[in-house]
């Protein structure tokens, strides 16, 4: 049987979950990115820099899915309190409702899947002022995305590879397989589009590149219903000939209870990795508790057991392999003793257990 205590950090992650699923935020904590270039995709820049960040720190891209805000996905996913713990500036890019209804990323449209036009266009002109005005590195420059954020990263991994050092794709899809609205919701479902052999052409046709190319994390869940979590065998398949490994991963494992995935070259390093997530839906994979806690349960937001975001860092070499103890300014504050029973009672009257 469960100790108290672990029961009542279950019911108080519980708690956060139901509250999530209402829509509720947190403190925005980004801050605009006021100048960056033309910006013809006329996006929103927002960014968030650790206190006493120095010189040639890495640099995080991450893109928010539809109905989604940066502060919002921010808040869900972590990301710029894992900045704070382990020194690293973040960018959101943040669609604007003037370019699509829905906030979506358009990955599908034309002018906004081409090198040096639209949408990718705007974000690598955040990202060149991101590190001109703070010193960052350029070798360290990531990318990350979920759902059409993910399709999103796709296209800025295959239209700029050589501004990333790593990817990683959420609930996504692989570059350039529709053209239209019709078209990607087919591609959601895993229906029709180009061959998998002809996918990572796909990615050496939109740019000159010949690489380094960048290092790839995928993450679906089985339980998506929205987009197919067959699109994450196709962003593996896309990126395997590039990086020039098997059609086999190296080695299978367990992580905190979810099988992954590793390809690596022929130099030994890892250069592909994927996680499948047993009945998860669609969203970005979250721990709200525990050692590994990182961000907030919200729609499509969700609780797995795994910290998505840390594991991400982690691959791309960007994080501690051990969560470090959090700031004081980072840390919730401790539920006092007569709290207990307020959290126990909030949580089943949240999950309609109690009146």
């Amino acid at each position: 049987m469960r100790n108290l205590n672990d029961t009542i950090t279950r019911l108080s992650a519980l708690r956060g979950r139901i509250d999530g699923a209402s829509g509720a935020v947190g403190t925005d904590r980004l801050v605009d990115l006021l100048t960056f270039g033309s910006n013809p995709g006329a996006l929103r820049g927002r960014c968030h820099l650790p206190e006493g960040l120095g010189a040639n720190a890495p640099l995080v891209v991450v893109l928010h899915g539809c109905t989604q805000d940066a502060g919002g996905y921010d808040h869900g996913s972590g990301w710029s309190h894992l900045a704070d713990e382990q020194g690293f500036a973040v960018l959101f890019p943040e669609q604007q409702r003037a370019n699509n209804a829905n906030l979506c990323f358009n990955w599908f449209n034309a002018e906004d899947t081409r090198r040096g036009s639209g949408e990718p266009e705007s974000i690598r002109q955040m990202i060149v002022a991101m590190i001109a005005k703070h010193r960052l590195d350029p070798a360290r420059v990531y990318v990350t995305g979920l759902s059409a954020g993910g399709a999103m990263t796709s296209v800025m991994l295959a239209t700029y590879p050589e501004l990333f050092a790593g990817g990683a794709i959420i609930a996504g899809l692989p570059y350039g397989t529709a053209r239209s609205v019709p078209e990607a919701f087919d591609r959601m479902r895993a229906h029709g589009g180009p061959d998998a052999a002809a996918l990572g052409g796909l990615v050496a046709a939109a740019s000159d590149h010949q690489g380094p190319w960048p290092r790839i994390s995928v993450w679906h869940g089985d339980g998506d219903r929205t987009v197919s979590s067959a699109n994450a065998a196709l962003v593996v398949e896309q990126w395997r000939g590039l990086h020039g490994v098997a059609k086999a991963p190296d080695r299978t494992e367990s992580v905190d209870g979810h099988p992954r995935s590793v390809w690596r070259n022929a130099q030994g390093r890892d250069v592909i990795e994927e996680y499948r997530i047993a009945g998860l839906g669609h969203g970005t994979p979250l721990s709200t508790f525990g050692d590994d806690a990182c961000g907030n349960a919200a729609p499509y937001m969700l609780e797995a057991g795994i910290s998505s975001t840390r594991h991400i860092a982690r691959f791309w070499g960007i994080s501690d392999a051990v969560a470090r103890p959090a700031t004081k300014s980072q840390a919730e504050p401790a539920q006092a003793p007569h709290g207990v029973t307020r959290v126990i009672e909030d949580a089943l009257r949240a999950a309609g257990l109690m009146r």
